[in-house]
């Protein structure tokens, strides 16, 4: 199940410039979803994120990986409508930079879940395969 933008954002309330995902490539809702974000120049954080030599903070690879989990969990039908916040941040690990040019590919799959509150294990790759970020993401669903 693909879904672009325009789907997106009937499931997460992001909007831009805060919409990290580009668009949804696999839907299991509850269960897993993946996603990409091609990474451009002309984003804002490259003003100022080590001008002369842009590099993509990782708070926001691990935000990007939070909307896609966002998405896998608030697409179910009890979800509809609510929000996925962040609850906390396990064993995060950067492994490479991610350059404006790169296109990332967000996995993120729902390992745990009890009441509003679940756990998703995390992987953003480049197009050669190679580990960015990695971590386990806990949400709690509210209003």
């Amino acid at each position: 199940m693909r879904l672009g933008i325009k789907e997106i954002q009937e499931i997460i309330p992001h909007r831009h410039p805060f919409l990290l995902i580009d668009f949804i490539d696999e839907l299991e809702p509850g269960v897993r979803a993946v996603g990409y974000k091609s990474v451009t120049f002309n984003e804002p954080q490259f003003n100022g994120h080590f001008p002369g030599q842009p590099v993509m903070p990782g708070v926001l690879m691990i935000e990007a990986l939070a909307q896609v989990g966002a998405v896998a969990i608030l697409s179910l039908p009890e979800n509809k409508g609510k929000t996925a916040f962040f609850g906390g941040i396990n064993n995060a690990k950067f492994r490479q930079m991610v350059l404006p040019g790169d296109r990332l590919k967000l996995e993120c799959e729902i390992i745990k879940r009890k009441g509003p509150v679940g756990v998703g294990k995390a992987v953003a790759t480049n197009a050669e395969g190679k580990v960015a970020v990695s971590a386990e993401l806990t949400f709690v669903v509210g209003a």
